[in-house]
C-alpha cells in the first residue's frame, strides 16, 4: 500500500488531503516544516511527497534538493499558493514530479499524485527487469582471456566502432554482443539480434530490410526490417558467414550507408545502427574459398574479438557451474545443490566441445532431475561418468590412462601421496581427490 507525506505548514490542508488520501486507500501522514519532513524520511521509506514550497524554517526547494539527494526514488510533488514560473522550473530542474497550485482541486491532486506513483511503479518495474536482464547476461570467470575480454569490452563499448566476434559454438557471442551494447551509450535503445543461419534465402533480405505491403506473394502489409528496428541501438549479425553473397552484397551497402531500400519501397531509409557481427568460422578461409566478400570482411572487422572456448579456460568451470547452479535453482524453485570434489574434478577435465552452452544445460538438466543435494559422479551426464575401466569414448580412455598412470606412479613412490604429487606436479589434495575419484587403493593390483 502506497505511503505518502504531506508536508505544509497549514493544518486544514494537511487534514484534507490526508482525509481524501486515507479513504482513497493510502496511507497519508502528514509534517509542518522542511526539517520534520526529513525527520520523518529518516524513520519510513515513504513514495510519494506533497511539499509545500513556502515552509518555516528550510523552505520547500532546499527540502526537495535534500529529498533528492538522500531518497532519489522517492517521487516529489510540489505545491505553493503563490510560486512564480521561475519557482515552478527551480523546482522542475531539482527532481519535482510536477507543481499544484493553491487553492488545491482535491480531485486534481489526486489524479496527480496517482500518476506520480504510477510512473515510480513503472520504473522500479523497468529498473528491476534490467538488473535482472544484465544480471542473466554475465560474463562470468575469472580465467586470464575472460578477465581480458571484459577489459577489451570496456574499453570499446562507449565507441561506435563496429565489432566482430569469433568463437566456436556456444562460447558466448551473444553474450559478449548485449555486453558491448548494455555498456555503451546506446544501451537505452534497442537491441535487435538476427541468426544469419537461421533465416531462408528466399526471407532473409525482408527480415533485414523490411518490405511493402504487395511488394511480393505474401506481403500482405508493411514490415520493418531488423536495421529500421535497431535505429538508435544496436543490431547483432550472428553466424554472419552464413549469409549468401547477395544479401552481403546489400550488408555491405547498408552498412557503409547507414540507409537501405526495404523491397518495394519508393525511396532509402537512413538509420543510425553499430553493427556487431559475429561467426564460428575462419572468415580468412571463407574469403579465400569465394563465399565470404572481403570488402565486407574488412568493413565489419574494424575491432576483432576472440572468445575462447571453454576447454581453455578451465579455471572458470566450478565458477560457471556454481553461477549456473544458483540461477537455475532460482528459476525452478528448487533448492540449491553442491557438487562433491570428485563430480567437479570430472567437470572440470571433460572437454566441452558444446562450451558454456553445453555446461549451461548440464547444470539445468541436474537442478531438474537430481532429487538430492549432492552431486556425485553419477549424477554427471557427460560421456566419461561411467567407469574408466571401460573406454568406449575418448574421454573415457583419457581417463583410463591417467587412472593407470597414477596408479604406476604411486607405486614407483611406495603410495607415498606427497612424494608422488610433487612428482606429478600437483597439489597433494587434489591428487587425493583423483585417488578417490579413480577409486585407488593402496591394495590396486592393476599394472
Amino acid at each position: 500500500m502506497p505511503r505518502i507525506l504531506i508536508v505544509d505548514d497549514e493544518p486544514g490542508i494537511r487534514q484534507s488531503l490526508k482525509g481524501v488520501f486515507e479513504d482513497e486507500g493510502f496511507v497519508a501522514e502528514s509534517a509542518t516544516s522542511g526539517e520534520e519532513c526529513l525527520k520523518k524520511m529518516e524513520g519510513a521509506a515513504y513514495d510519494l511527497v506533497l511539499l509545500d514550497i513556502w515552509l518555516p524554517g528550510i523552505d520547500g526547494l532546499e527540502t526537495l534538493r535534500q529529498l533528492r539527494a538522500k531518497w532519489p526514488g522517492t517521487h516529489v510533488v510540489m505545491i505553493s499558493g503563490h510560486a512564480t514560473i521561475a519557482t515552478a522550473v527551480s523546482a522542475t530542474k531539482l527532481g519535482a514530479y510536477d507543481f499544484i497550485e493553491k487553492p488545491l482541486s482535491l480531485e486534481h491532486t489526486l489524479l496527480i499524485s496517482r500518476n506520480a506513483l504510477s510512473q515510480r511503479r513503472l520504473k522500479q518495474t523497468n529498473e528491476m527487469l534490467r538488473h535482472q536482464l544484465e544480471e542473466r547476461f554475465n560474463i562470468v570467470g575469472e580465467s586470464i582471456p575472460i578477465k581480458a575480454l571484459r577489459k577489451q569490452i570496456g574499453i570499446v563499448a562507449p565507441t561506435n566502432s563496429r565489432v566482430l566476434i569469433y568463437g566456436e559454438s556456444g562460447t558466448g557471442k551473444e553474450l559478449v554482443s548485449r555486453n558491448i551494447h548494455f555498456m555503451s551509450d546506446r544501451s537505452a535503445e534497442p537491441f535487435i539480434e538476427v541468426n544469419c543461419a537461421a533465416i531462408p534465402e528466399e526471407l532473409i533480405e525482408s527480415e533485414l530490410f523490411g518490405h511493402t505491403k504487395g511488394s511480393f506473394t505474401g506481403a500482405t502489409e508493411n514490415k520493418k526490417g531488423k536495421f529500421e528496428l535497431a535505429d538508435g541501438g544496436s543490431l547483432f549479425l550472428d553466424e554472419i558467414a552464413d549469409m549468401s553473397l547477395k544479401t552481403q552484397a546489400k550488408v555491405l551497402r547498408a552498412v557503409e550507408d547507414q540507409s537501405f531500400q526495404p523491397i518495394g519501397a519508393p525511396a532509402a531509409v537512413r538509420v543510425d545502427v553499430r553493427v556487431i557481427a559475429a561467426t564460428n568460422k575462419q572468415l580468412q578461409n571463407e574469403i579465400a574459398a569465394g563465399r565470404f566478400r572481403e570488402d565486407l570482411f574488412y568493413r565489419l572487422n574494424v575491432i576483432p574479438f576472440f572468445v575462447p572456448p571453454l576447454r581453455e579456460r578451465r579455471e572458470d568451470i566450478p565458477v560457471l557451474a556454481s553461477y549456473f547452479m544458483r540461477v537455475f535453482s532460482a528459476e525452478h524453485g528448487r533448492g540449491p545443490k553442491e557438487f562433491t570434489p570428485e563430480a567437479m574434478d570430472m567437470m572440470v577435465d571433460y572437454s566441452w566441445p558444446g562450451n558454456v552452452r553445453e555446461l549451461r544445460n548440464e547444470v539445468e538438466r541436474i537442478v531438474i532431475m537430481v532429487q538430492h543435494p549432492t552431486i556425485q559422479v553419477n549424477d554427471l551426464g557427460l560421456p566419461d561418468s561411467s567407469s574408466p575401466a571401460r573406454a568406449s569414448t575418448l574421454q573415457q580412455g583419457r581417463a583410463q590412462f591417467e587412472r593407470e598412470f597414477i596408479v604406476a606412479k604411486l607405486k614407483e613412490n611406495s603410495w607415498n601421496i606427497s612424494q608422488t604429487s610433487r612428482m606429478l606436479g600437483l597439489e597433494r589434495s587434489y591428487l587425493y581427490r583423483k585417488m578417490k575419484a579413480y577409486g585407488i587403493e593402496k591394495d590396486e593390483t592393476r599394472s
